[in-house]
């Protein structure tokens, strides 16, 4: 079954000039890189630094990333905040301006409620005019999503999937077996180490950050997944797992990025410039 969303997402770095603005040249590069490996760029994710990006600047990315993007791609557009009238109001930008899709985390100053929840993405929902998924990262807001809640937001016909990263195998299992026959809903692993697995377990698609490093790998793993080739998709796995240990390993998500950026810019892809408060590496 070929649901509207699904496949390899990468949560691309928001590459930056020296000031901080958006560096919509390294954009493009970036998307076009992307696009010959069959891969959908994710900007204003948690690997996009999307907490620390402004309005006017968030908007400049996510044009960019429509006017670069090819026939085979996807663009999804990452909501990440704490008033929900402004994350509306971004929604509907990105919208206008070309995005296939927003992700909307949950607020993180507060821990909400089952109830919370459900009303902050049922009013996305309702007013916001394209396509929504709900983003469960626990690491940044401190919270998972129940799965109670999932499955009752799932049936609202502006709610297309869920973008997953905590790291539960329990959760993940039961998650794609309750939504895998679903043409409706999608569901994206973020747990990059999970990868393979998931996709044999039937998961929609995979949001691997690793991905703005190592395109080509994952557009292999992919492929074999697709092609029921186990074999090969967990020697992919294998692989990708050693290039995340490479910026991850011993850092924290803050550290580990920049280690990222720094490693993409001795590809030439885009520069070490990280928006504060976060500081690139030497």
């Amino acid at each position: 079954m070929q649901k509207r969303f699904s496949g390899v997402v990468v949560p691309m770095v928001t590459p930056l000039n020296k000031n901080f603005t958006v560096d919509v040249v390294a954009v493009k590069r970036i998307v076009s890189l992307f696009a010959e490996n069959n891969i959908h760029p994710l900007v204003l994710g948690t690997t996009g630094e999307s907490s620390s990006i402004s309005e006017l600047e968030s908007f400049r990315l996510v044009e960019a990333a429509v006017k670069a993007k090819a026939n085979n791609q996807c663009v999804y557009a990452g909501l990440v905040g704490n008033q929900v009238d402004d994350l509306v109001h971004r929604g509907n930008l990105y919208i206008s301006s070309g995005a296939d899709c927003v992700v909307a985390t949950l607020p993180s100053y507060y821990g909400l409620t089952s109830n919370q929840m459900m009303l902050f993405y049922k009013t996305l929902a309702d007013e916001i005019y394209g396509p929504l998924m709900m983003y469960n990262i626990k690491a940044t807001t401190q919270m998972s999503i129940p799965f109670e809640v999932i499955v009752a937001l799932s049936s609202h016909p502006n709610i297309w999937g869920l973008k997953d990263s905590e790291r539960d195998v329990e959760r993940m299992e039961l998650l794609i077996k309750t939504y895998k026959n679903n043409p409706e809903f999608s569901y994206f692993c973020g747990w990059g180490a999970q990868s393979a697995g998931s996709l044999k377990l039937g998961a929609d698609g995979i949001v691997p950050s690793t991905g703005n490093y190592v395109p080509e790998m994952y557009k292999h793993l992919h492929e074999a997944a697709l092609n029921k080739d186990w074999e090969s998709c967990d020697n992919w796995q294998q692989k990708t797992d050693v290039i995340a240990q490479q910026y991850q390993k011993d850092k924290s998500l803050g550290e580990s990025l920049a280690v990222l950026k720094a490693l993409m810019h001795k590809k030439e892809l885009c520069n070490k410039t990280m928006m504060p408060p976060l500081t690139e590496v030497e």
